[in-house]
């Protein structure tokens, strides 16, 4: 009787100890350091490669349905990461099964790991499994350099005498010949004034985020992005804690495409910015988490008829 419930509590000591090891794991950044939102038709077709970052990251959360240029409400594929399997990947669901053998074990009477044939096995199987899953990141990541463009250097505009990173980033002044600039395109025309606005959007919807002032957010970014902010802000709540931003300052960046769809112009822009990000007690006002950081993201705005620029998805880097 007692072992029994022993093997319970076990079991359940288990199960809440991983999940505050998911937990902690999540990115303290707005959106939680994931890829989403939506960028109409191409919503799950990879921007250009830039200077600033050579490679985004999937959407993973997207009112978008794929294949499709129209949002639908309530409707959140995830491609998930590694193989693919679920929205943690590879190793959440390998992770996952190991954890579901060992209480099956437990609870049955065979000891956590006898559930998956002992515990030399089970050390053994998950040696093999790393050393593959390193040899096959090793080769994807091996591939992917070799595919990628290689840049001249610093991008500047064109015909322009401001910069949208204060001399280093936008329009493309590459060699003629570069891959780069083959890929990338501007089929909108985007100026001067449209760089200070995406420029002044990162500032300011980060300021809003660690305001937590969603009407500020309204004002610049799309109800889709607004869903997951408040989504996230929500979650911060429930745990005491809320995610304070500061000292916003773009750092480098590029265009990587602009794009018409009917009166709908989308443009997508690659930045890399450095940021206070912290995470702070509610009640006591320590610092929980974070701290000065650079970031690499891509960021796709959308206007309708000339009016202004919001964010409409955010990509991260990889």
């Amino acid at each position: 009787m007692f072992r029994k419930i022993y093997r319970v509590l076990v079991a359940l000591a288990i199960v809440a100890a991983t999940t505050g090891l998911l937990v902690s794991n999540a990115d303290a950044r707005i959106g939680g350091g994931a890829s989403l939102g939506s960028r109409g038709s191409r919503t799950f077709s990879a921007p250009p490669p830039t200077s600033t970052m050579p490679s985004a990251a999937p959407v993973e959360r997207s009112m978008t349905q794929p294949n499709f240029g129209n949002p639908r409400p309530g409707f959140s594929p995830s491609p998930g990461g590694f193989f693919g399997f679920g929205r943690s990947g590879f190793w959440g669901g390998l992770a996952a099964g190991f954890l579901g053998a060992g209480l099956f074990g437990l609870l049955f009477g065979h000891g956590f790991f006898g559930g998956v044939f002992g515990l030399v096995s089970f050390l053994g199987l998950i040696f093999q499994l790393a050393l593959i899953a390193f040899l096959a990141m090793f080769l994807w990541r091996w591939f992917q350099r070799r595919s990628e463009p290689a840049y001249a250097g610093p991008l500047y505009r064109d015909n322009l005498s401001t910069s949208f990173l204060g001399g280093l980033g936008l329009g493309g002044a590459q060699s003629a010949g570069s891959a780069g600039a083959r890929q990338r395109s501007d089929d909108v025309g985007i100026t001067s004034a449209d760089y200070d606005a995406f420029e002044r959007l990162l500032g300011d919807i980060q300021t809003a985020y660690g305001n937590e002032d969603l009407n500020a957010l309204r004002a610049r970014a799309t109800p889709e992005m607004v869903s997951y902010f408040s989504e996230d802000l929500a979650q911060n709540a429930s745990r005491g804690v809320v995610n304070r931003i500061s000292d916003v300052k773009l750092l480098q960046g590029d265009l990587a495409e602009a794009w018409r769809e009917g009166s709908t112009e989308y443009a997508t822009v690659a930045m890399r910015f450095a940021l206070n990000d912290i995470m702070v007690d509610r009640a006591s006002g320590r610092v929980v988490e974070g701290g000065p950081q650079e970031v690499a993201e891509a960021w796709t705005f959308r206007r309708t008829s000339g009016g202004p620029w919001m964010l409409t998805a955010i990509q991260q880097a990889r």
